[in-house]
This record gives C-alpha cells, sequence and structure tokens, in this order.
C-alpha cells in the first residue's frame, strides 16, 4: 500500500463520509451539502458518530458539526442549562468567547480572581497616600485592574533623594571621620562576600553643634552617593504604623536608587534619640516601638523589606547601610544599639580638626590660618556651629544698614515680595572679616549664652513663693 499523505486522508474521509450520508434515509440529512475544510483529526466529535436529536432522535446535519457553524445552532441536552449558561455568560448571544483555554491573562486562581488583579496586589508600589483609595472617591475610578487601592501620581511625586549641588567651595573632611564612615558604607556593599558579621547601622553620637550630618553629607558628595535622609519628625505620626512604614518605604527607594541608576546609596536619620530617645518621663508610643521594631528587623533580613505587599520569591531588595546621628544614644532602646545591629562612633573633633575646618570655612574671607588660630583659642571648649555664628553676626550690620537703604522697615515687605519681575533688589554688600569683628561678635555670643544659664526666668515669676 503507497505512503498517504494528510490531504489524502482528508479526501478519503471526505468521499467516505459523503457517501454515508447520501445513502441515509434520514430526511433531515440534505443530499447536497458543502462539507467544512477544517481538519478532521482536530475535531472533538467522532468522525463516524453523529448526534442525535434529543427529541426527534434523528441525527443532526452535517452543518452543525463545522467549525465554523454558530454553537448557538448546536442545541444542548438540557435546553434550560443552555438557555441559562446563553443569558449569563453574553447576555442571551451565546457563551462569552474566550480567547484561549491556556491564557495566563484569562486564568482564575484558587480565590476566582483573575491574573491582573494578582499582578497589581503584588506590585511593589503600596503608597496610597496621593492615590484613589476605596471609599474616599467613587467607585468607577476604583476597580481591580491593580488592586482596590492604586496611586495614581506616582511618577509627579517628589524626588525622596537627596543630591549635594549646594555644597559649593573647598570644604574640610576630618580623616577619622570619613574612615570611619567610607569603611561602614563598604562593609555593606561587601557583605555578601566577606565571612563576618557586619552591622547595618552606623551611630554617630557625640555634642551638639560638632557637624555630625554636615560632615557626612560632605562624604557623600565626595564618594557620589545619593542618599535618602529623614529626621526625627518623621519618626512620629497620628497614624499608627505610618513612621515603621514611611522607613521601609524609604530603605525600598535606597534599594531602587542602587538598582536602576547604578549609584551608591544609603538611608540616613537626624537626630534619632530626638524621635526615638527617652528623656524623664516621656511617653513610649506605638509608633515609637514600631520605629524600633521596624529598624531591628532590618538588621536582621536586610534584603527582604516589605512595605504591604504579598511576599514573592524574586522580591530582594540590596542591602542598603543605615546611618544615624544623635546626642545620646543611652537613651535609645538597647537591643538596637546592640553590636551586632550598630556599630557606634563617638565624634568628637580634637583641636587640630576645629583649626582645619574653621579655616576651611573663613579661608574664602581672606582670613589667615594664624587669625583662625587666634580665635579658636580665644574661645576654646565650644562646639564648631559657634565658629559658623561668629560669621552670621558680623553680617547684622552690614543688613541692618542694607534695610536702611532700600527705604526703611516700611518698605521691606514690598521690595521683597511686591516687586516687580524685571525689578532687581538693590545690591547687598558683604562686610570685610576681620579678626577684631569677629573677636565681638564671639563676646557677644557668650554673653548671650551664660544669660541662658545664669537666669532663671521661672523664678523670677513666681518669686513669692518659697524656695
Amino acid at each position: 500500500m503507497p505512503h498517504q499523505t494528510p490531504e489524502d486522508m482528508i479526501n478519503l474521509w471526505r468521499q467516505t463520509l459523503t457517501y454515508s450520508l447520501l445513502q441515509s434515509p434520514n430526511p433531515q440529512i440534505p443530499n447536497t451539502m458543502t462539507l467544512c475544510n477544517c481538519n478532521p483529526f482536530l475535531s472533538k466529535t467522532p468522525l463516524f458518530s453523529l448526534p442525535f436529536h434529543p427529541t426527534t432522535k434523528t441525527q443532526l446535519p452535517i452543518s452543525s458539526l463545522c467549525c465554523s457553524a454558530n454553537p448557538s445552532s448546536v442545541p444542548d441536552s438540557n435546553p434550560s442549562t443552555n438557555s441559562s449558561n446563553s443569558d449569563t455568560n453574553n447576555g442571551g448571544g451565546g457563551p462569552k468567547k474566550k480567547l484561549s483555554d491556556q491564557s495566563s491573562w484569562e486564568a482564575k486562581d484558587s480565590e476566582g480572581n483573575d491574573y491582573l488583579y494578582r499582578l497589581g496586589k503584588e506590585a511593589d508600589n503600596m503608597n496610597i497616600a496621593v492615590g484613589a483609595r476605596a471609599g474616599l472617591v467613587d467607585d468607577l475610578f476604583v476597580g481591580k485592574f491593580l488592586g482596590r487601592d492604586s496611586d495614581i501620581v506616582f511618577d509627579y511625586r517628589q524626588k525622596v533623594t537627596r543630591s549635594f549641588q549646594y555644597l559649593q567651595g573647598d570644604y574640610y573632611i576630618a580623616p577619622l571621620f570619613m574612615d570611619k564612615v567610607v569603611c561602614h558604607i563598604a562593609k555593606n556593599y561587601l557583605a555578601h562576600l566577606l565571612n563576618t558579621k557586619v552591622p547595618l547601622i552606623l551611630g554617630i553620637w557625640g555634642g551638639k553643634g560638632q557637624g555630625k550630618s554636615f560632615q557626612t553629607e560632605l562624604i557623600f558628595q565626595a564618594m557620589g552617593v545619593e542618599p535618602v535622609i529623614m529626621s526625627a519628625g518623621e519618626l512620629e505620626s497620628e497614624r499608627a504604623g505610618e513612621p515603621g512604614k514611611l522607613i521601609r518605604d524609604r530603605y525600598r527607594t535606597a534599594s531602587q536608587v542602587v538598582q536602576n541608576q547604578g549609584k551608591m546609596s544609603c538611608l540616613m536619620i537626624n537626630d534619632i534619640d530626638a524621635g526615638l530617645g527617652r528623656f524623664g518621663n516621656t511617653q513610649m508610643t506605638v509608633n515609637n516601638q514600631i520605629v524600633v521594631g521596624t529598624l531591628m528587623n532590618l538588621c536582621d533580613n536586610p534584603t527582604r523589606v516589605s512595605i504591604g505587599q504579598d511576599w514573592r520569591e524574586s522580591d530582594i531588595t540590596n542591602r542598603i547601610p543605615v546611618i544615624v546621628t544623635g546626642n545620646d544614644l543611652s537613651t535609645i532602646y538597647a537591643p538596637l544599639i546592640r553590636d551586632g545591629r550598630m556599630e557606634k562612633f563617638y565624634w568628637q573633633p580634637n583641636h587640630e580638626d576645629i583649626i582645619n575646618i574653621v579655616y576651611r570655612m573663613y579661608e574664602k574671607d581672606g582670613m589667615s590660618r594664624d587669625e583662625v588660630v587666634s580665635i579658636v583659642d580665644t574661645f576654646p571648649n565650644q562646639a564648631l556651629d559657634f565658629y559658623g555664628a561668629l560669621r552670621s553676626r558680623t553680617y547684622d550690620r552690614s543688613i541692618s544698614k542694607w534695610v536702611e537703604d532700600i527705604g526703611g522697615v516700611q518698605s521691606l515687605g514690598d521690595k521683597l515680595l511686591k516687586r516687580r519681575k524685571n525689578d532687581n533688589l538693590p545690591v547687598f554688600t558683604p562686610p570685610k572679616q576681620t579678626i577684631e569683628a569677629l573677636l565681638e561678635s564671639g563676646y557677644s555670643l557668650i554673653k548671650e549664652q551664660q544669660l541662658i544659664m545664669e537666669t532663671k526666668l521661672s523664678k523670677e515669676y513666681m518669686k513669692n513663693m518659697d524656695d
């Protein structure tokens, strides 16, 4: 027997089926018909087993077996079920047509939700502070396409990372300070290669006004780090859990900087003891506890950080170093500052560091190094911000003269806020810095400090009460 091609088999099937139909006495089958061109081997109906009508017990026309025929023309064995399904699925016009039995877009999970609903629920973007929230806007605009809550202005939100274009000039960075910060950042980015425990948090603490935050920002600028910076004021909220979620969200934002921009990043929290510290009889709030727990959890699981979405195996966050500053870390919950989670660095600049930092501050004013040494020795035991306040105090007389030149106090508001777009303010001439003017400003600041420490106005208000 010669080899038969698929076309030969199809033609043979057509001839056999046509002959059997023409010889049939069934009046329901016409003598002339056009067979469909579908592939019989893909049909789910047997070739020679035609269905019978449930009432007349006669075979149905071959046209009802064609793949191009209207599915609604084939009656079901249960007419009531067939009509109800048609009305339900397609408004009475037949069952709902599906793309494919294997389409993931129409596949349902065990709860009856489709692929797009699950995709939206697992999305990383869970910030709904300015989005469309269910119950707050019309339900027409809140569907299940991306979940019940969706963020509609994600691309227009302000940038949370910090750049340092305002740091113009040549500033001095203390070598010890720089070594500590750079080493901490490098260790965390190499933690997967090091066979040792690497603390996630670096706690920089010390006296007030010693330049902890400013020195850190200078190091970020030198290293090309684009950090996410928070303050103690963001660690409390009227809503329970919001500060903890904000920390996790900022941590993931820093991770996205590493992943999407190819830049180093870190999370920095300034004055953390002001937000988490316990002073005297201050109350410990739920948000304080959640923030402490969040930071502890980040230290223990730095690559698995959730902000509310379902866990996915592929949801791995980059390890991001955390740097916190404060004046007294002893006021913070002890398990958070233990050695395995936080590395501590006490910053107290020595005399040489203070001279170098202040000299860079006054170098652009034409001050010599010997004059700077004289100023620092005249006012010892002062924080770095004191020497910056000296320079600011010397501007007071020049600013007062500038106000008089533009028309006095009465016209100050009009000149500053109500001037026309093309009107320019009078030129302000900065004062020339001299050692005499700086010493005079220094003595004035010392007097103000002594008044604060010595004068107890509360006793003046209640002088009639016994001590």
